[in-house]
């Protein structure tokens, strides 16, 4: 029985092995094919590259997004490589800082996004760079002087993960399904603003913080482990947080509304580009579109190193209606796009 394992066992190993030898040749093709396309940059620096950058910018300052790349540096590479106008592609779109970069540069933008908390922040960005500002507008200036969340009246539930039990304060978590309920009865370019507005806030009023891919908890928070004794310092209240964050997201789209940009409003035959979001994964869509389709591409692939971003982003998911079976799916499906432990057939996605 040993020797037939061994020998099963090396046979398994000669096919990953001669598996992993075609798909090599095709990364070594690829790479030859666009070899003179390779540029060392040493003026792409950590500080222009990091998303840090972005915390200056409106629009991109809104959401906490710490995977991102900064605008500044789509800006740099636009820029310095003189791409020709037309439409660029962002594959692993993230929360569509290329897409609008690329928007506020004049070019037609789309992008691929599987995470649906970055659907759901690109959808929100389109929509508060649209025609329906003047009106988002009056509805947060209402909500920031009305504060409807404090008024007593019906809730709405939200979607509660075993990653996310208990995590917030008993009064927050009122206040957040007063403010659920509330904003149903919102038109839906201003609903979707609100939604987002209360995405950008969830960290900070609860007992977790982003770690690596890990949500670190309090030691407030009232897990089944007492053990905890990390301290995340200030936990902002609802009212503190959510009030910032719209009062954040009003001025900066007031400031598009009264043509405050000295860059763009002085160019009398200046025009943004558009911005489409395409759902789902980029194994799946990519084979979809025709070629030739795009002037350039760019992008910041996820790492080959299992990175789960449906644990890192749970308390946004659960926000979301995502279900403990679909955050499952989704994280297969997210994994596939880099590294596997099971077997998949690369290979039938580049036939040629």
């Amino acid at each position: 029985m040993k020797v037939e394992n061994t020998s099963k066992s090396t046979k398994n190993r000669y096919i990953d092995d001669e598996f992993l030898a075609k798909i090599q040749k095709l990364d070594d093709s690829l790479y030859e094919h666009f070899s003179d396309k390779f540029v060392v940059d040493k003026n792409i620096t950590r500080k222009l590259v990091s998303f840090q950058a972005n915390k200056t910018h409106t629009h991109y300052r809104w959401y906490k997004y710490k995977e991102a790349f900064s605008a500044d540096l789509v800006e740099y590479l636009f820029s310095k490589y003189d791409v020709n106008k037309g439409k660029i592609l962002d594959p692993f779109s993230g929360v569509g800082t290329a897409l609008f970069a690329g928007y506020d540069l004049g070019y037609d933008a789309e992008g691929i996004e599987i995470l649906p908390l970055g659907q759901k922040i690109i959808e929100a960005n389109i929509i508060a760079r649209s025609h329906h500002k003047k009106n988002i507008v009056v509805r947060l200036d209402y909500w920031l002087s009305k504060a409807v969340w404090n008024k007593k009246g019906e809730t709405k539930d939200f979607e509660v993960l075993r990653i996310t039990e208990s995590a917030y304060p008993k009064e927050t978590e009122h206040k957040i399904k007063r403010y659920l309920y509330e904003i149903e009865h919102e038109l839906q370019e201003a609903k979707e603003i609100l939604l987002f507005a209360l995405l950008c806030v969830l960290e900070p009023i609860s007992y977790t913080r982003k770690d690596g891919q890990y949500l670190r908890w309090d030691y407030r928070a009232n897990r089944k482990n007492g053990k905890n004794t990390f301290n995340i310092g200030k936990i902002l209240s609802f009212d503190e947080a959510i009030t910032s964050k719209l009062k954040e997201i009003l001025d900066d789209i007031s400031v598009g509304q009264n043509n405050f940009d000295l860059f763009t409003s002085t160019k009398k035959d200046f025009e943004h580009g558009k911005v489409k979001i395409l759902k789902g994964s980029c194994l799946n869509l990519l084979p979809t579109i025709k070629r030739e389709t795009y002037t350039g591409i760019i992008t910041s692939p996820p790492y080959c190193n299992r990175y789960d971003y449906t644990r890192t982003y749970a308390l946004e998911h659960a926000l979301l209606g995502v279900k403990e079976n679909e955050l499952v799916s989704l994280r297969q499906a997210m994994l596939s796009c880099t590294v596997e432990s099971k077997k998949k057939d690369i290979l039938s996605f580049n036939q040629e």
